[in-house]
């Protein structure tokens, strides 16, 4: 039996909202006929009631979706043995694409409602059209989203950032939503408003300097491997000093040390010099390279008994015996008498003896890495005294144990100086100067007391 669409359309809310018994459709022919003739005989309030049927058929079907379909393909994702399904739903992507249902609905359903005029209709449709453009955009954004977090599970996602990409891949997807929505509510080709985009191409470049330097930026960094989450890097030119947090297409995000943030526009890499820590974190290695002062006018040539003394200190006694030797040698070939204290002469001095200790007690240093770089040198003399440099890496980079590392080093060598009959140089302070003239004014009081 051949039946008016609205009337059609009454039955199937129906049948949504609540089954029919299963009677022959003759059975309900009266309520039928009385139907089509109220429509007939009210014509605004027919099309307002099949207008509220279509809005109701697209809610009904959109919570039904979202009530039964859509939790059963949560429980199916949770149950499933991969993560990019229970990600995808985290990032709100499904539960996005169901809007697209009502919308489908009532776009089609526009054409049921009786006494709409064709311009109103055509409006209306490009309403929903356009809704359901700004639905797909949604969708493909929590898309990026769920993959964004999908990647960062991976391996490689601290060696390889791609937020920045997905930022642009929004960015671009945003845009060419814009230009389909304004297209679609005026009727007009897309090509019109993309061709119209060539002449706004300065316009689009101030805009989005930022963002396109960025963009580059982002590019250069990854492909280089300059930067990862977290990295350590220092930037003295915007009071950075921390790991890096996030890497984003317009910034990057770090948390000092002192737990504060810095946000640096991500440009800003390319335009200023930073350092990266990077290497010295995976090498195992921490370089220590400090330095103390010696007083020089404490330096001197061993004494006989002074030399006897350090042999017997473990870990100088294969120097002395080696450098003894080295002497005798030497002075033997030049024909030079060793008891005549002449300048000629070859001796053992108290800081050689020294840098030589400390060069010893650093090789068996558990803090010491072993396989880098050992030095105890010499810079150049100063106002301020002799200073002798402690060139190492530590075995452990972590800042907390690196630091006692170096202190745990210098407190033994500044203790142990004065047994080489060496005096670390400092400069004179108020306490010094007023011990000084205080001695001073001391003895002339007494002098004149005793006179």
């Amino acid at each position: 039996m051949n039946l008016p669409p609205y009337v059609q359309l009454v039955m199937l809310a129906a049948q949504v909202t609540e089954p029919l018994p299963g009677s022959e459709i003759d059975q309900i022919q009266p309520l039928l006929s009385f139907i089509e003739g109220w429509l007939a005989a009210n014509p605004i309030w027919g099309g307002l009631t099949i207008a509220l049927v279509v809005i109701v058929l697209g809610e009904v079907v959109h919570r039904l979706v979202r009530r039964y379909i859509l939790r059963l393909l949560e429980n199916i994702a949770r149950h499933s043995p991969m993560d990019w399904d229970d990600v995808l739903f985290e990032a709100q992507m499904p539960q996005r694409l169901t809007w697209g249902v009502p919308l489908i609905i009532w776009y089609y359903g526009v054409l049921l409602v009786p006494g709409v005029p064709e311009g109103g209709a055509t409006i209306v449709q490009r309403l929903l059209l356009a809704s359901m453009v700004v639905v797909l955009v949604r969708t493909f954004d929590a898309a990026l989203e769920g993959g964004q977090r999908i990647y960062s599970q991976l391996p490689q996602a601290k060696e390889r950032p791609i937020k920045g990409f997905l930022q642009v891949g929004n960015i671009i997807v945003y845009l060419a939503g814009l230009i389909l929505v304004v297209s679609i509510v005026m009727g007009r080709s897309p090509v019109i408003f993309l061709s119209g985009l060539g002449a706004l191409t300065a316009v689009l470049l101030l805009v989005f300097r930022d963002t396109l330097l960025s963009l580059v930026a982002g590019i250069q960094i990854t492909t280089n491997d300059l930067l990862r989450v977290g990295d350590w890097i220092e930037m003295p030119q915007f009071e950075v000093d921390g790991d890096v947090v996030d890497i984003a297409l317009n910034s990057v995000k770090v948390q000092n040390f002192d737990l504060t943030f810095s946000v640096i526009p991500t440009h800003k890499f390319l335009e200023h010099s930073f350092r990266n820590w990077r290497g010295m974190q995976e090498s195992g290695g921490r370089r220590i390279k400090r330095s103390f002062d010696i007083d020089q006018t404490t330096i001197r040539f061993l004494t006989d008994g002074e030399v006897e003394r350090f042999a017997e200190w473990e870990l100088l006694g294969d120097y002395i015996e080696r450098k003894r030797s080295d002497i005798e040698v030497h002075n033997h070939e030049h024909g030079v008498n060793e008891k005549i204290r002449v300048p000629n002469v070859r001796r053992m001095t108290n800081v050689g003896t020294l840098r030589a200790y400390i060069f010893q007690y650093l090789k068996q240093h558990t803090g010491v890495h072993a396989d880098m770089t050992l030095l105890v040198r010499q810079l150049s003399p100063g106002p301020e005294g002799l200073p002798i440099e402690i060139y190492v890496f530590t075995s452990d980079t972590r800042w907390m144990y690196y630091e006692d590392i170096q202190a745990d080093i210098f407190d033994h060598v500044l203790a142990t100086i004065p047994e080489f009959g060496l005096r670390v140089y400092q400069k004179p302070s108020g306490a010094d100067m007023r011990s000084g003239f205080g001695a001073g004014d001391a003895g002339k009081t007494s002098s004149r007391r005793d006179a």
